[in-house]
């Protein structure tokens, strides 16, 4: 069932939003060759209860830590470990949630470890890239083909590979909702869009292929041919009129930045 939402719950998810954009800023400022995933699992933790907020992502369904930290090919849900030390030319992508009076925000953002290859800075680009356009289409009237379509457009024009098994997601009082929200799809189809409605919109783009595999932590996939992957999120609320708002990008407006 989709959960509408009043402008006062928009408001309390953006007050969510600003919390959670802070905290991951101040996160990419601590990755760097030596540090080690858990150190910004706590890291992000001790920042988040200091603004009187609670991690959304620790406990929930099991899950054990504070962020997602997935280095190189695993797509999401890597688990921080004392023992993953970050290495120069890496690439790791950050996932994490806040909790704030009873309301979520999800975001996330992939960034190099130290010096990395042209090629890996060019998949960060286009992963966000696809998610620019494909929230372009984040529109009250269109339908969430039409994200999955967009997103799938720009990865594909580069070669890259669209993951097909995870998506974004409904969002609101819980961290997810319904509708679920595809990378790939045809416009046109799909659930139309209405104002009201809060999604959190992921592409998670592959340097090779779109296939995954599951690690036996129950928890963290990976490409199934081991090639980088890149994840970006925001999550937004669909207006009545013009583009959405980007809830988790505080100060972001779409004519100077998109």
């Amino acid at each position: 069932m989709i959960s509408l939402k009043n402008p006062e719950q928009i408001r309390k998810m953006r007050e969510a939003g600003a919390i959670l954009y802070e905290v991951l800023q101040e996160l990419r400022g601590q990755i760097k060759p030596g540090v080690t995933t858990a150190a910004l699992d706590v890291f992000a933790e001790q920042l988040i209860r200091k603004h009187h907020a609670i991690p959304s992502f620790l406990h929930y369904q099991g899950y054990p830590a504070t962020i997602c930290a997935s280095v190189d090919d695993a797509v999401v849900h890597g688990i921080p470990s004392h023992k993953q030390v970050l290495q120069e030319g890496q690439i790791i992508s950050i996932d994490c949630g806040v909790q704030l009076d009873g309301w979520q925000a999800d975001s996330a953002f992939t960034m190099g470890v130290g010096e990395i290859s042209p090629e890996a800075a060019k998949l960060i680009e286009v992963t966000e890239q696809c998610f620019f356009d494909g929230v372009k289409q984040a529109v009250a009237g269109n339908r969430l083909g039409d994200i999955g379509h967009a997103v799938q457009q720009v990865a594909e024009s580069h070669g890259y590979g669209v993951i097909r098994d995870l998506t974004g997601h409904g969002i609101g009082r819980n961290l997810h909702e319904d509708p679920a929200v595809f990378n790939f799809g045809e416009p046109g189809h799909g659930m139309r869009l209405r104002k009201g409605m809060t999604i959190a919109v992921e592409p998670m783009i592959a340097a090779g292929t779109w296939r995954v595999t599951q690690d036996k932590d129950g928890w963290c996939f990976r490409t199934a041919d081991h090639s980088l992957c890149a994840h970006y999120e925001h999550t937004i609320a669909i207006n009545e009129d013009g583009l959405p708002e980007l809830l988790t990008y505080p100060g972001f407006t779409w004519k100077e930045d998109a």
